[in-house]
C-alpha cells in the first residue's frame, strides 16, 4: 500500500539524485519539512532518504548543498531509530569530513549538533 506521504517522501528523494545541486537542496528542504515526527522520520529512513543525505552530503560541492543535507539530518536525527540508523549508515566520517564554512555558520552549528546528537546515542545504547 502506497500512501500519499510515501509519495512525497520517494519524490523528494528522487531530488536527492538529480545531478543539479538546486533539485538536490530542493528534495532535502522538503525532507526536512516533512520530519515533523518519528513516523515520519522513520519513513524518510525506510525509503532510502537517510542514505541519500549522507551521498548528498558526501558528494556535495558547494556550502549551500551542504547545508540543505546537514538541515535534512538533522531534522532526521531528532527521532533516536532515525539517528540510530544514520550512524550505522556511517553518518559520523561523512559529517565530520564536510568542509566548514566562512559563509554557511549554519554548516558548524549543524556538524556540531549532529556528532553530539551521535556521541549520546553512542553512549546510550552501550550503557
Amino acid at each position: 500500500v502506497v500512501f500519499a506521504g510515501d509519495n512525497l517522501v520517494l519524490q523528494s528523494i528522487s531530488l536527492l539524485q538529480v545531478k543539479d545541486p538546486f533539485f538536490k537542496r530542493s528534495g532535502a528542504s522538503r525532507l526536512a519539512s516533512y520530519a515533523i515526527d518519528d513516523g515520519r522520520r522513520m519513513k524518510i529512513v525506510e525509503l532510502g532518504g537517510a542514505q541519500e543525505l549522507l551521498n548528498m552530503l558526501e558528494a556535495a560541492k558547494d556550502d549551500r548543498t551542504r547545508k540543505a543535507a546537514l538541515e535534512a539530518l538533522a531534522a532526521l536525527t531528532k527521532s533516536d531509530k532515525a539517528a540510530g540508523a544514520l550512524l550505522k549508515a556511517g553518518a559520523i566520517p561523512i559529517v565530520q569530513s564536510t568542509p566548514s564554512s566562512v559563509e554557511e555558520e549554519a554548516i558548524d552549528k549543524y556538524k556540531t549538533g549532529l556528532l553530539k546528537r551521535f556521541q549520546d546515542l553512542k553512549h546510550d545504547g552501550s550503557s
